[in-house]
């Protein structure tokens, strides 16, 4: 049983930096190409930011040059190192696999104000 559960969100100020985290267990994590997605108010859910096994990233346009993804196989943990929020920034946040997504988690909230 796939069981992501991410964490660190909360309310931050324009300009601002939050640090999220996930956890994964039940599967193959250090093989997995793995990703933070997310879900704003009225919107789809999209991939912003994925990383491979070895290290290699990727970013949406929106959120290049501020976040920054990682990963630590041995404690099968991602990360999202979040800078320069904007309050467009304002989502539920995901972690998951990007080519074999697994059960969604709950997410996180985070909620950056003007």
């Amino acid at each position: 049983q796939v069981q992501l559960v991410e964490s660190g969100g909360g309310l931050a100020q324009a300009g601002g930096s939050l640090r999220l985290s996930c956890v994964v267990s039940g599967m193959t994590f250090s093989f997995k190409v793995m990703g933070w997605y997310r879900q704003a108010p009225g919107k789809q859910r999209e991939l912003v930011a994925g990383i491979s096994r070895s290290g290699s990233t990727t970013y949406v346009d929106a959120v290049k040059g501020r976040f920054t993804i990682s990963r630590d196989n041995a404690k099968r943990m991602v990360y999202l190192q979040m800078n320069s929020l904007k309050s467009e920034d304002t989502a539920v946040y995901y972690c998951n696999s990007v080519t074999d997504i697994a059960t969604w988690g709950q997410g996180v909230q985070v909620t950056v104000s003007s």
